[in-house]
């Protein structure tokens, strides 16, 4: 069975040395952003370049799979996994600004996508151990910055892009990576006082069944979330009327909504079992992704985009806070979370894929509601003999 997190010993504080908690949010502020920079400006870049959608969908799985691996090489000093994160973020959007073709574009996304899958990894595993007693709301509470700054993201496509080049947004949103890695650098931490050992956390290996049904779990909603997200500003323009933002209405409601949906999750998490609220919020995914496909006015799409965002926002951090419970090494915690961006990449070209071959986006959303379907059932596995699941919440 699960057991409650334990609180870290002095001796056990250099796994939660880092950047201070404002440096942290916003680097995850500026990851969020990142992450789903791709999807709002797809449109753009599939007209600029002529682009199929099986194009386009190299893309997504060039970054994709750029944050796999970056994910897979979190360090044991997490802080240096953000640092090297925000490094190569800048380094990798500096070089998209330049890139004039599907295959210096899927090269530069590459490196991007390493650096926001050590940042996404490193933070996460960081405030699930330096905020133990509470892993599920603290992760809820730090991925709302996350959705806050893929919220700012197509509003700001919307409003920029027509009147300036990708570039001139690229390099100044590139900049504010280096910005951020020398305040959190600056301002850290849970630095262990004078004389201090510095051992690892008391953590034990996953079972092979437990660390497998995770990284299914992981594997299957990031490629549902990226699914959504990245080509839901494509399907917009093409199927829908009365177009708000440039066709970006539907990606920010949907963000906005996964933005409210984390700060209630938090709340939530304090009141009833993370497991009861993961499958409670697959439920309704589940119900809501037909309803999408089916969308062919801006009011519609929005209004079930809402309704869906709300519906996907407690599934990470309660799946993630579940996984911390069992005290895995950092290591192993930062793979799990790393097969995320593996879904990610293998989902959104798939659904690039059967866009182009059989019909169209409205039947490639058949992807992500096989990944929901497969995720609640999965919701339900057990491992040794004992089912997967949360403590409930405590209240203050």
């Amino acid at each position: 069975m699960p057991t409650a997190v334990a609180p870290l010993s002095q001796t056990t504080r250099t796994e939660t040395t880092g950047p201070t908690a404002i440096w942290l949010c916003a680097g995850f502020l500026l990851a969020g952003m990142g992450t789903v920079l791709l999807g709002p400006i797809l449109p753009y870049l599939a007209g600029r370049w002529h682009l199929q959608d099986v194009d386009s969908g190299l893309l997504l799985f060039a970054k994709f799979t750029g944050a796999f691996l970056g994910g897979i090489s979190v360090p044991s000093r997490l802080r240096h996994g953000i640092l090297y994160g925000l490094g190569l973020s800048f380094a990798g959007f500096t070089a998209f600004a330049f890139a004039t073709g599907p295959y210096t574009g899927a090269a530069t996304l590459f490196l991007c996508g390493i650096g926001l899958g050590l940042i996404i990894a490193s933070t996460n595993i960081l405030a699930g151990l330096r905020y133990s007693d509470r892993p599920g709301s603290a992760l809820a509470l730090i991925n709302f910055f996350w959705a806050f700054g893929a919220v700012t993201t197509g509003i700001l496509i919307a409003a920029l892009l027509p009147h300036h080049s990708l570039g001139s947004l690229l390099i100044p949103f590139a900049s504010l990576s280096l910005v951020v890695a020398v305040g959190g650098a600056a301002q850290r931490t849970g630095t262990p006082s004078p004389g201090a050992q510095e051992t690892a956390p008391d953590t034990t290996p996953l079972p092979r069944p437990a660390f497998l049904l995770f990284a299914a779990m992981l594997f299957l909603y990031g490629g549902l979330e990226t699914c959504l997200t990245q080509w839901l500003t494509t399907y917009s323009v093409r199927y829908t009327t009365g177009e708000i933002l440039g066709g970006q209405s539907a990606i920010v409601v949907l963000w906005s909504a996964l933005t409210l949906g984390r700060a209630l999750t938090a709340a939530l998490l304090r009141r009833m079992g993370e497991t009861s609220l993961q499958r409670l919020a697959l439920v309704a995914s589940v119900l809501l992704i037909p309803v999408l496909a089916t969308r062919s006015t801006a009011s519609g799409l929005s209004i079930t985009c809402i309704l869906l965002g709300l519906a996907l926002a407690p599934f990470f951090p309660t799946t993630f806070g579940i996984l911390l419970r069992h005290r895995p090494p950092a290591r192993e915690a930062g793979l799990i979370l790393a097969v995320s961006g593996l879904g990610a990449a293998g989902l959104t070209w798939l659904m690039g894929f059967v866009s182009t071959h059989a019909g169209g986006l409205r039947i490639a959303m058949a992807i992500p509601f096989a990944a929901a379907v497969a995720l609640l059932a999965a919701s339900f596995a057990r491992f040794g003999g004992t089912k997967v699941r949360g403590t409930r919440g405590q209240r203050n």
